[in-house]
């Protein structure tokens, strides 16, 4: 069985996204609270980044700035996660802004009583 850097085996990495994946999607699905919402969702976020790191590691590779021998790890995958963890700490940024509005305009964070508050017209 493989290993990842650390002694953490692959199966335990995958083990962890699913689970992490599943736990954002739960808290995303299941609660009212606008702020977990966006903590489920960078739970999830943190899932899929997990996903991309492990699918890209390749037993031996070797960074392609090293050496000219040898398998190389592709730098694609890094720059997409750094690329997706800067989007998602700016999205991160714009829903917490949004749910401070929010707050000031309707007085909680709750989803159905907000939806219930603009049913009644205020």
């Amino acid at each position: 069985m493989s290993s990842l850097p650390f002694g953490v085996d692959l199966w335990a990495a995958h083990v962890a996204y699913v689970l992490l994946v599943g736990i954002g999607l739960f808290v995303l699905i299941n609660d009212d609270d606008l702020v977990k919402k966006v903590i489920g969702l960078n739970i999830f976020q943190t899932g899929v980044f997990l996903f991309f790191v492990t699918s890209a590691y390749r037993v031996g590779a070797q960074p392609p700035l090293v050496t000219g021998e040898g398998p190389f790890a592709s730098p694609l995958p890094q720059v997409l996660i750094l690329t997706a963890i800067v989007v998602g700490v700016a999205v991160t940024a714009v829903a917490l802004a949004l749910i401070v509005r929010i707050y000031g305009e309707y007085g909680t964070l709750r989803e159905d009583v907000i939806r219930q508050l603009r049913e009644e017209g205020r």
